[in-house]
């Protein structure tokens, strides 16, 4: 059996922690890093197949010494010109993508053939005819919880236009490892799942304090406290475009609101691995939703979009805070982005990858929706009901590659009579309206006070310079 101090960098090991069922069990993880603190050991740890938001610092007790295993020295090996190079890194440290083909046998409508009910075993159900015709490459969003897939299933290199963009380039061993111990922000105190580039000094502290309503941090609760004597928001800056309630969005441009935005940024990245802080915030918009109560208008989530898209992005990147996760207001944000994208009369589509837990939330929303639409189809003179792709992506405002996956995700088209359809069972049609009864929060069109911008004849914004760092020099501590 290995001692404690033969455990490095590398290591392989099963280690001991609590799932979800509160139960033991030993996966197998990585030893990232090793620090000594009075004299006691520490190991930060990543359980391998596991999500990066699982990393966490353990003592040598809950290490499997026994079944330890020691990193391989790297070899030199040829490279197709025959230089050398080094070998391939680790499985879980290279970036994958995973495609799900889709077998030709699966029908896929086309985007302008017509909607019908049609009887099957005795029982009417709804269906959506669709004519053979092109096939698709790959499913849209595969089936694990941590697929990221591009939304048409074909793998896309990452995008790197924005405040926070997709970049693996970078994956060292520091990004790779949580920097900020604790935030306090506002009531809540919220355990970062990810690295954030704040200033290397913060880094250290027990808990980072921010101001919940400008977002600048602050080392100590004393910083904190003499900062808001001097703080004049009680909300986000920008234009409140939407209230119902004590539901309000705010649009905040990344130019008007620099600091602001980068902050957000800030925050933002302890929450979201598949992002990194790259570029200046000047190109974008950001929709903050909040919650009222009589000390002001509490941060609950936020997204941001491009000013300018080509590629029909409605949204760069979307996150709920964790204290108000599993309530709705995921699906919220969701819906309030294309319900922008109704306004502007266009269709759009998240910015890829997503993360796994937006996968889950753009899935059951495309789902919830599209269904809702299939539902409420009438009659016409005795006819069965018609709708076409091209007309759901029109009345939801959903990209049609978006529609197309869903109904495969969803397993609704058949092959009936020399044409495509799409069937609702009694167990889909079950199943959503008992989970529409469970979603109360929605976006009443009539609260949204908004007004489209054409950017284009605004001038072109630049998009600013510098990577991560370039966040930590301009003012936002107090």
């Amino acid at each position: 059996m290995a001692e404690v101090g033969e455990i490095i960098e590398g290591c392989r090991l099963p280690v001991l922690r609590r799932n979800q069922d509160n139960e033991d069990e030993w996966p197998l993880a990585e030893i990232l890093s090793v620090k000594d603190i009075s004299g006691r050991k520490l190991f930060y740890v990543h359980y391998i197949d596991f999500n990066k938001r699982l990393d966490e610092w353990v003592t040598h007790e809950r290490l499997d010494l026994k079944k330890i295993q020691f990193p391989k020295k790297e070899a030199k090996t040829p490279t197709k010109n025959g230089l050398p190079g080094s070998r391939p890194g680790s499985p879980e440290r290279e970036v994958k993508r995973k495609v799900e083909v889709v077998s030709p046998a699966t029908p896929v409508p086309s985007e302008t053939a017509p909607a019908s009910v049609f009887p099957q075993n005795g029982s009417a159900r709804r269906a959506v005819a669709a004519q053979p015709g092109r096939k698709r490459k790959s499913n849209c969003l595969g089936t694990d919880e941590d697929s990221q897939d591009s939304s048409d299933g074909i793998p896309s290199a990452p995008r790197m236009t924005g405040s926070l963009v997709s970049d693996r380039s970078h994956d060292d061993i520091v990004t790779r490892m949580k920097n900020i111990e604790c935030i306090e922000l506002g009531r809540h105190r919220l355990k970062p799942w990810y690295f954030s580039p704040y200033p290397q000094e913060l880094t250290t502290l027990p808990v980072l304090y921010l101001c919940e309503f400008c977002l600048k941090y602050g080392r100590s609760l004393k910083c904190l406290q003499r900062h808001l004597t001097k703080c004049d928001l009680r909300h986000p800056p920008g234009n409140e475009i939407y209230r119902k309630g004590t539901i309000s969005f705010f649009e905040i441009d990344g130019r008007k609101n620099k600091s602001y935005s980068q902050n957000l940024c800030l925050l933002a990245k302890c929450f979201l691995d598949h992002k990194t802080l790259y570029y200046d915030t000047d190109p974008f918009l950001f929709y903050v939703m909040t919650e009222y109560d009589c000390k002001g208008f509490h941060i609950v989530g936020y997204f941001s979009k491009e000013k300018e898209s080509t590629e029909d992005y409605n949204v760069a990147c979307i996150l709920t805070l964790p204290p108000y996760q599993r309530r709705g207001y995921g699906k919220l944000l969701i819906e309030f982005s294309y319900e922008l994208s109704k306004v502007e009369g266009k269709t759009g589509t998240p910015e890829k990858p997503l993360s796994d837990l937006g996968l889950l939330s753009y899935r059951s929303y495309w789902s919830q929706t599209i269904l809702e639409i299939l539902m409420g189809l009438k009659s016409e003179s005795g006819e069965r009901p018609q709708i076409t792709i091209n007309e759901i992506s029109e009345i939801t405002s959903i990209k049609k590659e978006d529609v197309i996956s869903t109904l495969q995700y969803l397993n609704l088209i058949n092959y009936y009579k020399g044409q495509y359809i799409l069937t609702l069972s009694e167990d889909i049609v079950d199943g959503h309206e008992r989970a529409m009864l469970k979603r109360l929060l929605r976006i009443d069109s009539k609260c949204l006070h908004f007004t489209p911008k054409d950017w284009s004849k605004r001038g072109k914004h630049t998009k600013g310079g510098g990577a991560e760092d370039s966040f930590t020099r301009r003012g936002q501590a107090w």
